[in-house]
């Protein structure tokens, strides 16, 4: 009998508390405040996406031999006239891929399906990214759980524009 091994795809790992709230942190003091000074607004810190469309999205790229997704970070235009509150802001785009192995390694080639108008990416965008779209700041002690507060809570000196509480 003849028995085939299939090699584990998997890179990542679960990580704990405190990675989570150092990286947070360290995007909000590194990244995120430079962004907003630049848009003249605040920047998205997250994107949210259902279950759901997420089991539909890894359905659909398995349908199509994907194996794995790149989270692309991304932002919309200026004239982002689809949802104007998003203009400017940073986002996520997920792509599905298959990976392949070259003689310098693997790869992961992102997939192309079928179109109207020829060959379109398999790619899943809109989000729900925060801010603007965040939800109520929660009660003074509330760490519940949503974007405003929690894990990640961070001060950023803006020098003389003062201090942002993130």
């Amino acid at each position: 009998m003849l028995t085939i091994e299939k090699k584990s795809l998997k890179v990542g790992k679960y990580v704990s508390t405190e990675h989570v709230d150092t990286v947070i942190r360290t995007y909000k003091q590194e990244r995120w405040a430079h962004n907003s000074e630049r848009l003249g607004k605040e920047d998205s810190l997250s994107v949210w996406y259902s279950i759901e469309e997420l089991e539909e999205f890894i359905s659909r790229s398995k349908s199509h031999g994907g194996d794995g997704i790149k989270f692309y970070f991304s932002a919309y235009p200026e004239n982002f006239a689809e949802r104007p509150e998003f203009a400017g802001r940073q986002t996520l785009v997920l792509v599905a891929t298959k990976t392949k192995e070259l003689e310098t390694g693997v790869t992961n080639k992102d997939i192309y399906i079928k179109g109207e108008d020829g060959p379109q990416i398999l790619a899943y965008n809109s989000g729900s990214i925060c801010p603007p779209v965040c939800g109520k700041p929660p009660k003074p002690g509330d760490i519940a759980g949503d974007d405003w507060g929690g894990i990640g809570v961070t001060i950023v000196d803006r020098g003389e524009q003062g201090l942002t509480v993130i």
